[in-house]
């Protein structure tokens, strides 16, 4: 099935205006803090109501230059227009409830109309594209058996998972994109578990969406950079190992959002993405080119546990 052509002009416009908007916007706010207040027919703010106001319009206007730079590339920088959109939900949300309980007049909810109700749907149309294109470029490859899969799953030495396998167990880890704070953490877990992993006889591999030179960095900055590893930017050997893209509740739910806090908690950070953000990470145990034993993240924030994996799969 083909996708309909990505409307890239009309999310550069959206994007240019929802920018030029904002900016604009923040700077009203921050300059003349009294203007929109009287226009909604409130006395101005003051005190450290004021400074509070004049705070979110800076906030505003920074928005507006997130936009401005995602407007250069709609479809690579959909992140921003996500955040952008969920600030344009939520904040609506949150003034029902605050002027519900009369903390804020309703009719301060003019606002409401331009800053967030007009933005839903050319934001939305953006993220739906974002999602249509990075499916695009494999719909028409063929879907590989394992066995083809671990055959051109080849690493940073030109050696493949078969023949790696032969001699040594594998533990053979598909990580999620780069700047993803539960892919840190997996390494952070491998990393403190390697040693004992190589007194087993197991040899960590590294399946990740990234070239070999961004992969090369990445690793050794975070105490891996010995481990094999293959590069997959297209996801076929992903798709080989039936790994997919996650469900919303497996990527966004309320559990990953606990687990991330948790994880950023501990020091493993976040960054830009390196792959496609919505890729589902798993592990698997590979002997002879036979899979012994595998683990599907239903969760992007699952945490297998290695060790028991490899005991489970040498008994």
């Amino acid at each position: 099935m083909d996708f309909p052509t990505v409307d890239s002009a009309g999310h550069r416009r959206w994007l240019l205006a929802a920018g030029l908007y904002n900016l604009v916007w923040g700077a009203v706010v921050v300059l003349l803090p009294d203007l929109i207040p009287r226009l909604a027919g409130l006395e101005p703010f003051v005190g450290p109501a004021r400074g509070i106001w004049q705070c979110l319009g800076m906030v505003i206007g920074v928005f507006g230059v997130g936009y401005l730079c995602a407007s250069l590339d709609p479809v690579r920088h959909w992140p921003i227009t996500l955040v952008g959109l969920l600030g344009k939900v939520f904040g609506p949300i949150g003034f029902v409830w605050c002027a519900a309980r009369g903390e804020i007049p309703w009719s301060f909810g003019w606002t409401i109309l331009t800053n967030d109700l007009l933005w839903w749907i050319p934001f939305g149309l953006v993220l739906r594209d974002a999602w249509r294109s990075s499916t695009q470029d494999d719909v028409h490859l063929p879907v590989l058996t394992r066995g083809e899969a671990m055959a051109i799953a080849v690493d940073q030495h030109g050696t493949d998972l078969i023949e790696l396998s032969r001699s040594r167990r594998l533990l053979v880890v598909f990580l999620r994109h780069f700047g993803c704070t539960f892919c840190r953490e997996a390494i952070a877990d491998l990393v403190r578990g390697e040693s004992d992993l190589r007194r087993r006889g197991v040899t960590i591999v590294v399946v990740h969406m990234a070239s070999e030179p961004e992969a090369a960095g990445f690793l050794a900055a975070n105490g891996a950079g010995d481990w094999h590893r293959v590069s997959d930017p297209r996801r076929r050997i992903h798709a080989a190992f039936g790994l997919t893209r996650g469900s919303f509740a497996g990527l966004f739910g309320p559990m990953v959002w606990w687990r991330g806090t948790q994880a950023l908690a501990k020091g493993h950070g976040a960054g830009q993405p390196v792959g496609d953000p919505l890729q589902m990470p798993g592990v698997f145990v590979v002997h002879r080119g036979r899979i012994e034993a595998e683990f599907r993240h239903r969760s992007a924030g699952d945490r297998p546990d290695y060790g028991s994996m490899v005991e489970a799969a040498a008994t």
